[in-house]
C-alpha cells in the first residue's frame, strides 16, 4: 500500500510538470521505450541462447546418466559371472600353473563354464587361459581353438601385477570378426601365484546399438572409453577410431577421463567443431561414457527464434513511433483524464492519506482520512496548516492529547520514516506512518489494521498451541519447563508426566483419522480435568501428551494423580457414534530428585513411560536409576548387534515341520540364533525388536535367507525350507530380487522355498504388498501367512493375496483338548484354508493330545517341541538321515 501511495504522489508531481512541457515528455518517453525494446530484445535473444545451451547440456547429461546406469547394471551382472567362475576355479586350491592347465582343460570344466554362462547368451562366452596365455577352455565350444593371448597387453598386466584383478581393453578379434572389448580377470593360487585368466568379450556394435536408442539427433555422438583414453565403441561408428587413445589435449579434455562427472564445452579433437560434452565414469568398471553435440546443432532452434524476436522488435518500434504520433494530438485531453483517475484512486484507497509541503501546509488529503475521523472538509483542505488539522481533530474528539506536544514530536522526526499504532475510542487500531518527501515535507498514511494485528495474535497462538486440541505444544511446554527449572533453586519442585495413548495406531488404522482425531480431543479434555490451574497440559505430537505438575515432589501425590488420569482415560470414548476403549502408559520424572537439567528430566520421563509400556501398558512408572541402566544396556545391545553379523556370531537353527497325516518331516523353519561371545545365547525376543527398530533386520534377514537356502540345497528334494520375512524387509521393494539371488547362488529349487509373512505388512499398503507377493509368486516360491489370528486378521486377505499356507498361532493351540478350548476357531481356520486350497500349520504343539485333535480337525502340518525344538544344521541332517533310512 505504501508503494501505491508514493506512486500517487509522484504522478501528481509528474502531471504538474507535463502541463508545462507535454511534448518533451512524450518524445523522451518514446525514445526510452524504443531503447528498452531494443535492449530487452537483445537480452531475450542472449537468454534464449543460454537456455538452448543449457537444454543441450541437460539432454546430454540425461543421456550419459541413463547410459551409465544401464551399463553399471550390465557390467555388474557381467562381473558376477566372471567372479563366480574364478571362485569355482580357485576353490580347487590349485597351487601351480601346470596343475591348473591340466584340471581346467577338461570337458567336465567346459560343462561347468557352459552352465554358468548360459544366462548371458548375448555376449561372447567365458574363456579360460593358462599362465602362458594359451586358451584351455571355453563355454562356447569344445574342443577349444588354438588361440594365444600372450601378446595382449591386458594379459601381461594381469600376469605381472599381483595387485591387478581386472583389465578392460579393445583388441583385434581372434575368436570372431572385427575388434572386441575384452573384460579379463586374474586367477590366483592359494599364495597369490598367477595361474591364468578368465575373459569375456563384447563387440563394439553391441554397445553402439544401445547408444543409438538415446536418439540425440544430428551432429551428436556417444562413445565409451577406457579411463586410460582408449575408445571402445562410438556412434557414428568409425572403424579406424576404435582402439585409439584420446586421453590427450587440454586439461578440460583430460578431465573427461579423470572426474566422475563432467559437463563442459570443448573443441572436438575429431572434427574441430565446438561441442557440448557430458561424461560420466561407471562405478564398477574403469570406463567412461561420453556424449557430445555440436554447438551449431544445439543453437539451430535459437537462430530461428532470434529471427522472430528481431522481426517483432522492429515491428514494435515502428508501431511505437506511429502510436506516439497519434497520441500527441490528444495529450491535453489524456492529462485531464489522468488527473481525474488519480483523484478517484486516492479517494477509494483504504488508507487515509495526507501530504504536507516543507511549509507544513496540506497539499493532498483524500476522502478516507476525512471519513476515518469524521472531520470537516471546510477545515481539512489544501493549504491548511498541520497544527490546524490536529487541532480540528482534537476539537471533534478524534485526538486525545496535547496538540502542541504531538505536532512538535512529528515535526522533529519528519526526516525519517517512522510509524505508531494508536487505539481510537471505539476500539479500532490505526497505524500512522510518516515518510519524508523527496522535495521537503512529508507523507502521512492512516491505516484499519485491527484485523491484521488480531490475525498476528492468532498466528502467534498457532505457533505455541496444538491446532487439534488447543493444548500448549512442545515449544510452549519447553519454555514453561525452562522457567520451572530456573525456580528450582528457590525450593519449588515440579514433576513431568509423559502420557502415551496405548494402541492409538490401531484406532487410526481400523476406524479412520476422523475418529482418531476426536479421540485425541477427548483425551486432552480429560487430562485438563485431572489437574489444577497451576499445572500445564501439553500435546507433544501424535498420541503423546505431557503434564507439568507444579509444586510437588511427593511420590504418593503423583501416584494418586497418575491413577486418576488412568481411571479417567479408561472410560470408553464416544467418537463419531462409536464407543472406543482407551488406555495409556505414563512415565514420571521429579525435579530436582531426578535431575535439574531440562533435557535429562525429559529423557527420564520418557524412559519411565517406556518402562510402563514394556511392563504391560495401561500403567505408570516413576523413574528409577535402573531405567538408565536398561537404556544403556539396550544401546550396548544395539552396538553389539551392529557388529554381530560381521563377526559371524549368528547361527541358523531349524525346527522340523511334520505332516500330520503321514507323520513325517516335510519341511523346516529357519530360526535365527545369536551366540554372543560374552552374553552367550541371546534370546530373539531381546534382539529382534532392536534389529527391527534400527533397520538392521534387513541385512540380517537377507543373511538368514541365503544361509537357509544354501543349507536346504543339501537336503532331500522333498524337504522344503520356510524363512520368515520381516515387515522391514518387505518394505524395501527389492525383496523379490534378493530372493532370486539367494535361490540362484544356492541352486535351491524355488518350489522348495516358503516365505512366511505377518499381517503387519498388509495393513500399511496392501496394494504395494500385493505387487510384491505377485513378484514372489512369479519366482515360484511358496507364501505363508504367519501368526494368523493374533493381529488384524481379515478374511479379505485370504481372498486378495495368493497365500499357499496359513500358520495358526500357538495361542490357539495351547488349550486344545481342554474344556471350552480353541478347537472351533482352529476348525474354522482349517475350513477357510481348505476352501481357498491353502495348507495349514499349527505352531507350538507340545502334547500328543494336541496332535491328535489337530489331526482330527484336518490340520495339514504341525511344529513344536512335541517332535523337536529348533536344532543346529548338523543335528537336523542326522534327523533327516534317520527318517530317510526308516
Amino acid at each position: 500500500m505504501g508503494t501505491s501511495i508514493r506512486w500517487t504522489a509522484r504522478m501528481r508531481a509528474l502531471l504538474r510538470r507535463w502541463r508545462g512541457a507535454p511534448l518533451t515528455w512524450l518524445t523522451a518517453g518514446g525514445f526510452v521505450l524504443m531503447l528498452a525494446t531494443a535492449i530487452g530484445t537483445a537480452l531475450t535473444v542472449d537468454r534464449f541462447r543460454q537456455n538452448a545451451i543449457e537444454s543441450g547440456r541437460d539432454s546430454l547429461e540425461s543421456a550419459v546418466r541413463l547410459l551409465a546406469r544401464h551399463f553399471d547394471r550390465e557390467f555388474e551382472d557381467f562381473a558376477v559371472l566372471q567372479k563366480s567362475i574364478i571362485a569355482e576355479l580357485e576353490s580347487h586350491g590349485i597351487a601351480s600353473a601346470d596343475v591348473f592347465r591340466s584340471e581346467m582343460g577338461t570337458l567336465a570344466m567346459h560343462e561347468v563354464l557352459r552352465a554358468k554362462a548360459s544366462a548371458w547368451s548375448d555376449v561372447a562366452g567365458a574363456n579360460v587361459f593358462d599362465a602362458s596365455g594359451i586358451l584351455i577352455n571355453s563355454s562356447r565350444r569344445w574342443p577349444v581353438a588354438n588361440v594365444s593371448v600372450a601378446d595382449r597387453d591386458y594379459f601381461n598386466r594381469l600376469k605381472n601385477d599381483p595387485i591387478a584383478e581386472e583389465e578392460v581393453e579393445v583388441v583385434p578379434g581372434r575368436l570372431g570378426n572385427g575388434p572386441a572389448i575384452v573384460f579379463a580377470r586374474r586367477v590366483s593360487g592359494p599364495r597369490g601365484e598367477f595361474l591364468g585368466i578368465v575373459s569375456r568379450a563384447l563387440a563394439p556394435e553391441q554397445l553402439e546399438a544401445f547408444f543409438a536408442s538415446t536418439g540425440l539427433g544430428e551432429e551428436s555422438s556417444i562413445a565409451m572409453h577406457h579411463q586410460n583414453g582408449q575408445l571402445l565403441a562410438r556412434i557414428p561408428h568409425v572403424d579406424a577410431m576404435i582402439g585409439q587413445n584420446f586421453r590427450q589435449g587440454t586439461p578440460e579434455q583430460m578431465a573427461v577421463f579423470e572426474r566422475t562427472f563432467v559437463t563442459t564445452q570443448l573443441a572436438s579433437p575429431i572434427d574441430g567443431k565446438d561441442r557440448i560434452v557430458a561424461s560420466r565414469l561407471l562405478t564398477g568398471e574403469p570406463l567412461v561414457v561420453v556424449a557430445t553435440r555440436s554447438l551449431d546443432a544445439t543453437l539451430a532452434t535459437w537462430r530461428t527464434q532470434t529471427k522472430f524476436f528481431v522481426t517483432v522488435a522492429v515491428t514494435s518500434i515502428g508501431l511505437l513511433v506511429l502510436t506516439l504520433f497519434l497520441i500527441f494530438r490528444q495529450v491535453t485531453h489524456r492529462l485531464s483524464l489522468e488527473k481525474q483517475r488519480l483523484d478517484t484512486a486516492m479517494n477509494t484507497m483504504s488508507q487515509g492519506l495526507l501530504m504536507f509541503d516543507q511549509d507544513e501546509r496540506l497539499i493532498v488529503c483524500n476522502r478516507r482520512y476525512i471519513e476515518m475521523y469524521g472531520l470537516s472538509t471546510d477545515v481539512v483542505k489544501p493549504g491548511a496548516h498541520f497544527r490546524d488539522v490536529i487541532q480540528h481533530r482534537h476539537d471533534t474528539g478524534s485526538f486525545d492529547g496535547d496538540v502542541d506536544a504531538y505536532c512538535d514530536g512529528i515535526l522533529g522526526s519528519v526526516e525519517q520514516t517512522h510509524s505508531t499504532i494508536v487505539e481510537t475510542g471505539d476500539g479500532r487500531l490505526i497505524e500512522i506512518k510518516n515518510q519524508p518527501g523527496a522535495a521537503g515535507g512529508w507523507l502521512a498514511t492512516h491505516d484499519d489494521v485491527t484485523e491484521r494485528i488480531r490475525a498476528n495474535e492468532r498466528i502467534a497462538h498457532m505457533a505455541h498451541y496444538d491446532a487439534l486440541t488447543d493444548l500448549p505444544n512442545r515449544v510452549l511446554m519447553r519454555g514453561h519447563l525452562e522457567r520451572r527449572v530456573a525456580e528450582l533453586h528457590h525450593g519449588k519442585p515440579f514433576a513431568i508426566l509423559y502420557i502415551d495413548v496405548d494402541e492409538f495406531k490401531g484406532v487410526n488404522d481400523s476406524l479412520g483419522h476422523e475418529v482418531g482425531d476426536e479421540l485425541l480431543r477427548q483425551v486432552a479434555s480429560r487430562l485438563r480435568a485431572c489437574v489444577s490451574g497451576n499445572d500445564l497440559v501439553a500435546r507433544l505430537g501424535g498420541d503423546e501428551f505431557a503434564i507439568v505438575k507444579a509444586g510437588t515432589s511427593d511420590h504418593a501425590e503423583l501416584t494418586v494423580l497418575a491413577e486418576s488420569i488412568l481411571n479417567a482415560l479408561r472410560v470408553p470414548v464416544n467418537c463419531k457414534g462409536q464407543e472406543v476403549p482407551t488406555d495409556a502408559s505414563i512415565g514420571i520424572a521429579v525435579a530436582p530428585e531426578h535431575g535439574d537439567n531440562l533435557d535429562d528430566l525429559l529423557k527420564r520421563a520418557d524412559l519411565a513411560m517406556y518402562a510402563a509400556k514394556s511392563e504391560g501398558r495401561g500403567t505408570f512408572r516413576i523413574f528409577v536409576p535402573e531405567y538408565d541402566a536398561k537404556a544403556r544396556m539396550r544401546r550396548q545391545l544395539e552396538l553389539d548387534l551392529r557388529q554381530a553379523l560381521a563377526r559371524g556370531e549368528f547361527e541358523v537353527h531349524y525346527q522340523p515341520l511334520v505332516d500330520l497325516a503321514a507323520d513325517v518331516v516335510t519341511g523346516c523353519e529357519a530360526l535365527l540364533r545369536w551366540r554372543h561371545p560374552e552374553r552367550g545365547m541371546v534370546s530373539p525376543a531381546d534382539f529382534i525388536p532392536v534389529a527391527e527398530d534400527t533397520g538392521l533386520i534387513g541385512e540380517i534377514g537377507e543373511w538368514v535367507l541365503r544361509q537357509a537356502c544354501a543349507e536346504a540345497a543339501g537336503w532331500p528334494d522333498n524337504i522344503h525350507i520356510a524363512v520368515n520375512v520381516s515387515p522391514v524387509q518387505f518394505r524395501s521393494r527389492s525383496l523379490a530380487l534378493k530372493v532370486a539371488a539367494a535361490l540362484a547362488d544356492s541352486g535351491l529349487a524355488p518350489r522348495r522355498l516358503e516365505l512366511e509373512i505377518t499381517e503387519t505388512v498388509l495393513i500399511r499398503d496392501d496394494e504395494e504388498a500385493l505387487t510384491i507377493l505377485q513378484q514372489l509368486r512369479e519366482l515360484g516360491v511358496r507364501i505363508a501367512l504367519d501368526d494368523f489370528g493374533t493381529g488384524y486378521s481379515s478374511l479379505s486377505y485370504l481372498h486378495r493375496f495368493p497365500f499357499d499356507k496359513i500358520k495358526i498361532d500357538r495361542s490357539f493351540i495351547s488349550d486344545i483338548g481342554e474344556p471350552e478350548d480353541s478347537s472351533p476357531i482352529v476348525q474354522a481356520v482349517v475350513h477357510m484354508a481348505a476352501a481357498r486350497h491353502m495348507a495349514t500349520t499349527a505352531e507350538g504343539v507340545e502334547t500328543e493330545a494336541q496332535r491328535e485333535v489337530l489331526r482330527q480337525l484336518g490340520c495339514s502340518q504341525m511344529q513344536g517341541w512335541l517332535f523337536s525344538p529348533a536344532v543346529p544344521a548338523a543335528k537336523l541332517k542326522q534327523l533327516l538321515s534317520a527318517q530317510a533310512a526308516a
